[in-house]
This record gives structure tokens, sequence and C-alpha cells, in this order.
């Protein structure tokens, strides 16, 4: 029979191994366990990397993933996607903009246009005047137009004031010469006042609403 001081130190041998244990089941207990969001955010970065393998270079980010969420489902194809992020790495900025793409779309700009749009750095802040512009009825032409000299730095009249231009009865053709002349506003507050007074001092729309 093992004496009582020869069981304290077996007992007592025992004790590292016993601590080690207790901390090992601690540590695995304070591991945040993934939530059923950040599951779904893995599946779905999964799933994108498989179905565009272009992006796998590109480090995304959970974030991103839902921003390209956005603008599938509002119908962009899924190279332009890619090219979305490819071009904010470039600008070495995240990509935040898929709301932004997904508006446009939705307000008849074509994939096209919201691709040229995006290559000359003209999404952010200016994408709502951009979908002001194309609501007011403002063709494609005329904010590409404008979308190119902002890029360049250089004057071009508000989003506003071509509306206005349009709704004085302005074509395509004089709107997109005004634009690329780099008119200024009191140019084309004249032009619109002499369209107003030739319709007997009302505008266009107010003339045909007055019909009705």
């Amino acid at each position: 029979m093992p004496s009582r001081r020869s069981w304290r130190l077996r007992r007592g041998s025992y004790a590292p191994f016993g601590l080690l244990l207790v901390l090992a089941i601690l540590a695995c207990s304070c591991k945040p366990a993934k939530t059923k969001e950040e599951t779904e955010q893995d599946k779905q970065m999964a799933l994108w990397l498989d179905t565009v393998p272009q992006l796998k270079p590109l480090n995304m980010t959970n974030a991103e993933i839902v921003e390209l969420n956005k603008m599938h489902e509002a119908g962009l194809t899924d190279p332009s996607a890619a090219e979305l992020i490819q071009l904010s790495r470039d600008h070495k900025v995240p990509f935040t903009e898929g709301q932004s793409v997904a508006d446009l779309l939705n307000t008849g700009l074509t994939e096209t246009t919201v691709m040229q749009l995006a290559r000359l750095n003209q999404l952010g802040p200016w994408a709502g005047e951009a979908q002001v512009m194309r609501l007011a009825g403002l063709t494609e032409k005329i904010i590409l137009a404008v979308a190119q000299r902002r890029s360049r730095n250089l004057f071009v009249l508000s989003g506003k004031r071509l509306g206005e231009l349009r709704n004085a009865g302005a074509t395509e053709a004089k709107i997109l010469m005004m634009v690329e002349n780099g008119d200024s506003d009191q140019v084309a507050a004249k032009y619109i006042a002499q369209r107003s007074a030739a319709a007997g001092g009302h505008s266009f729309v107010s003339a045909r609403h007055g019909n009705r």
C-alpha cells in the first residue's frame, strides 16, 4: 500500500496537466461562435469566388460581397462586377458603390453607360445626380457628356439646369452642344427665357399640362 507521502507526490504530479486542461477548455469556450449572418456571408463569398474566378486575387471582404449582391440583383453581369472591384483596387479604396450602381440600372441606364461612368470615376456622390438627370428624361449621351467634363474638372451645367433646358423644349443636340461648349448658367438661363417667351410665357411642360 502506498504511503500517504507518495500519494501526495503522485497527486501533485497530476496538477499541471489538470491546470492545462482547464485552461484549454476555457480558451475554447472564449472563442465566439460564428453567427448565422457570418456563416451566410462565408457561403456568399465562396459562391462568388467559385462563379467569378477573376475575383479570387482581389482579396474580397464580406462588405464588398454585400455590394456585389446588390448589383447582381439589379441585373449587372459578373464580368462588369469583377471590373468594378478591380477599379476600386486601382484607386486603393474598398468598393462601396453597389447600391449606386443598382439605382442607376433601375432608372433605365444601360450597363454599358454605368460602366463608362465607373471608368471615369464618376459614381460616388455624383451617382445620385445622374439618377435625377435620367429620371428627368435626359439621355445617356447627355449624362456621359456631363461625366466626361466632370472627370476633367471642367465647368458643366448642373443636372437641375439641364432638366430645365429639357423642360423648356431644348433638343438633345442643343443640350449636348451647351454641355460640350461649357456654357455658363447665364447662357442657359437666357436660352430658357427665350424658349419660355416663345411659348407664351409658360414652359413646355406647363403648356402640355394645360392642354389636357
